[in-house]
């Protein structure tokens, strides 16, 4: 290894480090309850089911900026929302019981162990079959490719105010945008795609205990479509400690933000990658800022080449979430390529790249902040919103894309139909970099929000809830490209989207979903007068999921 390359290394390591003593510092907290515990998948029903608690007003201590939750995060929860329920004496709230109850069934090793904190848990403890997911998907549809060229006017200022912050481009300059869809109408699946026709997947987690101190998770997936198959590992994981303190090593997916189809720091839509993280599963109490949660990730990014340019950037992301108030919820967010092959890679180079504004680093980082409002006397509905810079000039993070919507948890007194939106605003640069030409990718797939930068996206949610395991939701969903960053000549893709999903109970821990989703797209790929339909139908099948 060169000088430079030890350099880069020790800077990483500093930043990192930095961050850790940051997070141990801030620990000047009120003990927790630590139990080591696996995490709850992105896609279980678990978090439906806590927003909807939280929208009865029997849950306020939750944190949505970072997920996924361990399952003693969700026990304790639970213990919250069931204190509350007692406290209330509301007998009305039938609705909300169930939905208490089946989250006990989701977690009882962690509800019995913080139900009885003196009894000494197994010394080792297992569930072979922790989750299973049968997947059968049809599909009749071609993903978009996200590369294209983008206008860049440059010239930015901060929130849209003011100018001069980066150089004027010409008219004529752009930049490019790099990615693609993976599967139309399927997002936020850790990267696995899936193929025309009809195409078969199982997902399988086993769980693995040492007491309270260890959890160890594997979770493979298979696919088979036509004569192709495809088993790898989707989640797979070591975690020590728990409550304010946990480190994990091992592959898993990681959601930072408030968005619920997306956020711009961090999603599972791309592969899961193999990192280091150390987070608070649980929060703790820090003086003056009140509630506590923070996740600092590490990885290193496949070697690539793009142009003709070879690149193998070190990956780090870090999120601090706390509320100062039980009904307010506030983030800081930061994603940051840095380093690696092909750049350079000298200690300056480094240090300029975390000031950002600058023509001569080694670094692709996206920084903001985020909020969420609950609204008490609004039957607890929520406002929400991320805001999330490409490039920082002097500490205020540029080139903004947004996040922003409202959740209704309680469109009716009883809390079986609620309503969503959510709009999202790539920036014309968003995921893009001269010095990363692959941008902020992995494996071809965004890993912040799945529409891509340089778009726009607006969803909307309803759904009816006939008990707590069987659900109908309906979603429609709009977006375009093209008309962010705009090039002279180049036509406006729209995208207009529906979807349906029907999710039933079969017997005990075991759950049917159907879904139909059906997308009308024009100037298909942004080439003018090109038309494409896509349409799925999946039946799946979910036990202890």
């Amino acid at each position: 290894m060169n000088l430079d390359g030890k350099l880069v290394i020790k800077s990483y390591c500093h930043n990192v480090r930095s961050a850790l003593l940051l997070v141990i510092f801030l620990l000047t907290a009120a003990p927790v309850f630590g139990l080591s515990s696996a995490n709850i998948p992105l896609d279980s029903p678990a978090y439906g089911y806590l927003e909807k608690l939280s929208g009865f007003g029997l849950i306020s201590s939750d944190m949505r900026g970072i997920r996924p939750f361990s399952r003693s995060e969700v026990a304790r929860l639970v213990g919250e929302a069931e204190e509350n329920l007692a406290k209330s004496g509301d007998t009305s709230h039938g609705f909300a019981a169930e939905l208490i109850s089946q989250l006990r069934l989701m977690v009882p090793r962690e509800v019995r162990a913080r139900e009885n904190p003196t009894a000494p848990l197994p010394r080792f403890d297992y569930d072979p079959v922790a989750s299973l997911r049968f997947r059968s998907l049809w599909l009749d549809g071609v993903p978009r490719n996200y590369q294209r060229k983008v206008h860049d006017p440059g010239d930015d200022g901060v929130f849209g105010i003011g100018s001069g912050l980066r150089p004027v481009n010409a008219s004529d300059s752009w930049i490019m945008q790099r990615g693609s869809e993976g599967t139309p109408l399927v997002e936020n699946n850790n990267g696995v795609r899936y193929g025309e026709g009809v195409t078969g997947e199982v997902r399988w987690g086993s769980e693995w205990y040492l007491a309270d101190k260890a959890a160890l998770l594997l979770e493979p997936y298979a696919v088979v479509n036509g004569d192709e198959s495809v088993i790898r590992l989707n989640r797979g994981y070591l975690k020590l400690g728990g409550g304010a303190i946990e480190l994990e090593v091992g592959k898993d997916e990681n959601w930072l933000g408030l968005g619920y189809r997306g956020t711009i720091t961090l999603t599972n839509n791309g592969e899961n990658f193999t990192l280091v993280k150390l987070s608070s599963p649980e929060p703790f109490t820090v003086p003056y800022l009140g509630a506590m949660k923070y996740s600092v990730i590490a990885s290193q990014f496949d070697k690539t080449t793009v142009d003709g340019e070879e690149r193998q950037p070190w990956f780090y992301a870090v999120k601090l979430t706390f509320k100062p108030t039980t009904n307010l919820e506030v983030g800081f967010n930061l994603g940051r390529q840095v380093g690696g092959t092909g750049v350079h890679n000298s200690l300056g180079s480094t240090l300029r790249g975390l000031i950002g504004g600058t023509s001569d680093d080694n670094s692709n980082g996206l920084a903001g902040f985020e909020a969420r409002y609950r609204i008490p006397w609004l039957r607890n509905s929520e406002l929400y919103g991320e805001l999330s810079g490409e490039d920082t000039a002097l500490f205020w993070p540029i080139v903004e894309s947004y996040v922003a919507g409202f959740y209704l948890p309680r469109l009716t007194n009883d809390g079986r139909n609620d309503f969503r939106f959510e709009f999202f605003q790539g920036n014309q640069i968003l995921y893009s970099n001269a010095s990363f030409p692959a941008g902020y990718i992995y494996r071809d797939l965004p890993i912040g929000h799945s529409q891509g930068g340089a778009t726009q996206d607006f969803l909307f949610r309803s759904s009816h809830w006939f008990s707590v395991r069987h659900n109908l939701a309906l979603e429609y969903i709009y977006g375009n490209r093209g008309m962010v960053g705009r090039v002279d000549g180049q036509p406006i893709e729209r995208k207009h989207t529906g979807r349906l999903f029907w999710t039933v109970p079969l017997a005990t821990r075991l759950d049917a979903q159907a879904e139909y989703g059906v997308e009308k797209i024009t100037n298909f790929n942004l080439e003018n007068g090109v038309g494409r339909v896509n349409q799925i139908m999946k039946l799946e099948i979910r036990y202890k999921y």
